[in-house]
């Protein structure tokens, strides 16, 4: 596959991330009762919800990403510590939001130097699971460099067996979609996971959505495989509430990474707040481009 197809792939998913980020940070914490009651359909990227956001604005969701992205660029390679100090450096730069589990492990970090927590029952949000994007672009050609960093930036905040399978897994179906695999082969990687982890089941789908892993990542791979563009998967996932700026964001990587930057629409686009934009594009060329070459 030509470099020019990968960067497309590539560019989709981080933009799609984005974007799902900023839409469904407005219907956060709704049902879907009451975004229907609200909007009719959500599909305008308006900003507001429980957090204020201005029209375009991401939450913690990109901005954890954009960091571990940018440790990896600015070491050319994995330096967990660097992935650390940028968790830092966000958590003390008062971000618009920051779930419980992530704040915890930062300051465990920040206080007490340890990269990693040990296991708890209450470790399996969804928090490491939606900012391993840079991770899964930068080991495009390494698998093995792929899982060790993959759990490593996830145990600075969650350690717990559900997280780190979906991690993993939605990690490896985006490298399927980035290297265009159909969606049989990407069904497959998801079957797999709920063969290793049963509580993945997705169809019948439950209608949670919250950011307890399980939810999230049924909620992310029904509507991503029961949908036929971005737009639609995008949309369909953001309605149904609940934590919707991450099924959000991880079902846009899922979709822009399948149907490419160019099926994003030009409305979201435009709306997505244009310095996180170009910090993407510069991370992406940058990510992809170290994954080439080592």
């Amino acid at each position: 596959m030509s470099t020019e197809s990968i960067l497309n792939r590539a560019l989709g998913a981080y933009l799609g991330f984005a974007i799902g980020d900023a839409l469904g940070a407005t219907v956060e914490f709704m049902s879907p009762q009451q975004i229907q009651k609200r909007y009719g359909v959500h599909q305008e990227m308006i900003g507001g919800g429980w957090l204020g956001l201005e029209a375009g604005q991401v939450t913690d969701d990109t901005q954890m990403s954009l960091a571990i992205g940018q440790a990896i660029i600015d070491h050319q390679g994995w330096n967990i510590q660097a992935v650390a100090d940028n968790f830092v450096a966000w958590l003390e730069s008062d971000p618009p939001d920051i779930g419980n589990t992530c704040r915890r492990g930062i300051m465990r970090y920040r206080d007490k130097g340890e990269l990693f927590g040990l296991p708890r029952d209450d470790d399996a949000g969804n928090g490491a699971c939606m900012r391993n994007l840079p991770v899964v672009l930068a080991t495009l050609n390494r698998p093995d460099s792929f899982n060790k960093w993959s759990l490593q930036q996830s145990h600075i905040t969650h350690n717990h067996p559900l997280s780190d399978a979906a991690t993993l897994a939605l990690g490896k179906i985006v490298n399927l979609l980035i290297a265009g695999q159909d969606m049989d082969v990407c069904k497959q990687e998801a079957e797999q996971l709920v063969k290793q982890y049963g509580e993945f089941a997705y169809h019948p789908y439950q209608g949670k959505a919250s950011a307890y892993i399980v939810d999230t990542v049924q909620t992310v791979l029904h509507y991503f495989f029961n949908t036929d563009s971005f737009e639609s998967c995008l949309i369909a996932t953001v309605n149904q509430g609940a934590d919707a700026d991450t099924t959000g964001a991880l079902a846009g990587m899922l979709a822009g990474a399948k149907y490419g930057v160019e099926q994003i629409p030009k409305y979201w686009l435009t709306q997505l707040d244009q310095q996180v934009t170009e910090q993407i594009h510069q991370q992406t060329q940058g990510l992809v481009r170290f994954a080439q070459l080592s």
